[in-house]
């Protein structure tokens, strides 16, 4: 039997045959609060995850964040027995994921329709660089290039400079939330529906690389629409409000940020400016914009004098709103982090103990929870396959010599 969890979505089944990141994200995202994930990997090739460093004692620390809480099993599935299997699988769960290109797993005998023969209510949630149809559906994507495709790229860095991808991978793990939220609604309807009565039917979510970030442009579609407008890199200001940036610090650097009129009165008493208030090149938010290097300049010639501390103390008690810049050793030592639980530390038997974030979002009554890091290749074959499924072990230990699990 599954081992028990609690959490919102506790009872809820997921069977992941997705590889990478987007697919691995999401349905850890669902394992944390507590979804039975079923996490399925060849049992030659395994996740290409498992080969990314750092590593500690041989075990990659990116796949200990990305598949904890999953279950691992390991299957062919492009083997008629692999495929057998996996409907076996799929007949007992509420949603699958998959990531292969469009077509692929069709050609194994597992896709929607191949599924809906062995659970006819079932979700099936799709991720691929670029979605199930169009004319690129067919082609290979990875997240980089779906941070350049959507638009990201082009804005991300300063004016002078090339654009920037994100140093992480950003596509991907927006993807991957956005499987969540598309498996939820799906969910949602089945289950409840408009009239509080579902449908009882299950459906396809389809989900690309690129679409999830570009609807992050908020604004830039009709902006171009009505007025030809272009969004261009700015670096770390904005391109609607005044101030916004990033300042050097004497010991560092901090953010600053006053989206209001009162806000950027209250930073303007803070260093000792108030007599910008009325300057007709600041009056405004828009005149704000307009001479943002000058403003900045003001800005940053009082922060430069100033550790980061007093910068942050000072600035609060005039009501601005500032904040550190941060690397992991100051994530590591905040408070705020601290008191929030933001990292937690579970034992792990290839590594031993593991600090990993915590769950996220926070309930008040059904929280989420990190059971366990990413188990190692095969960890739960004999439980699900045998102990699940039922297969003897006559049969179980002649699927492994076939490396058919």
């Amino acid at each position: 039997m599954p081992a028990e969890s609690s959490g919102p979505l506790s009872g809820l089944r997921v069977l992941d045959l997705s590889t990478m990141i987007s697919g691995g994200f999401a349905t850890t995202v669902l394992a944390d609060f507590g979804a039975d994930v079923i996490k399925v990997e060849h049992p030659e090739y395994l996740d290409p995850i498992r080969a990314w460093g750092p590593f500690y004692e041989g075990a990659s620390l990116w796949w200990k964040s990305l598949s904890r809480n999953n279950r691992c099993v390991t299957l062919n599935l492009s083997t008629d027995d692999g495929r057998e299997l996996a409907l076996e699988l799929a007949a007992d769960v509420d949603i699958v994921f998959e990531n292969f290109r469009p077509g692929t797993i069709e050609r194994w005998g597992l896709g929607y329709e191949d599924f809906v023969t062995v659970n006819e209510d079932i979700i099936m949630v799709r991720l691929s660089g670029y979605g199930q149809t169009g004319p690129r559906s067919q082609d290979r994507g990875f997240g980089s290039i779906a941070e350049g495709l959507s638009g990201f790229a082009h804005v991300n860095g300063f004016p002078d400079s090339e654009p920037l991808l994100p140093p992480m991978p950003l596509a991907d793990l927006t993807a991957a939330q956005s499987a969540v939220h598309g498996a939820m609604f799906a969910l949602f309807e089945r289950e409840i529906g408009p009239e509080g009565e579902g449908s009882g039917e299950g459906q396809v979510v389809d989900v690309s690389l690129y679409e999830p970030l570009f609807r992050l442009f908020v604004g830039d579609v009709e902006a171009y629409d009505k007025l030809d407008y272009v969004r261009d890199r700015v670096g770390n200001r904005s391109t609607t409000t005044a101030p916004r940036n990033l300042y050097e610090a004497a010991d560092g650097y901090v953010t600053l940020s006053a989206s209001a009129q009162s806000i950027f009165e209250n930073v303007m008493d803070a260093i000792g400016r108030d007599d910008l208030v009325d300057d007709p090149r600041f009056e405004t938010n828009e005149k704000r914009v307009e001479h943002v290097r000058e403003l900045d300049a003001v800005i940053e010639e009082w922060t430069r004098r100033r550790p980061r501390e007093e910068i942050i103390r000072t600035m609060t008690e005039y009501g601005a709103i500032v904040g550190p810049v941060y690397d992991i050793t100051d994530i590591f030592d905040d408070e705020q982090y601290a008191a929030r639980d933001d990292v937690v530390e579970v034992e792990d038997p290839e590594v031993g103990d593991l600090k990993t974030p915590n769950t996220f979002p926070k309930l008040s009554r059904t929280p989420g929870k990190v059971r366990h890091a990413g188990p190692s290749p095969g960890a739960h074959n004999e439980a699900v396959y045998v102990g699940e499924l039922g297969l003897g072990r006559e049969r179980y230990e002649q699927l492994e010599d076939e490396g058919v699990i």
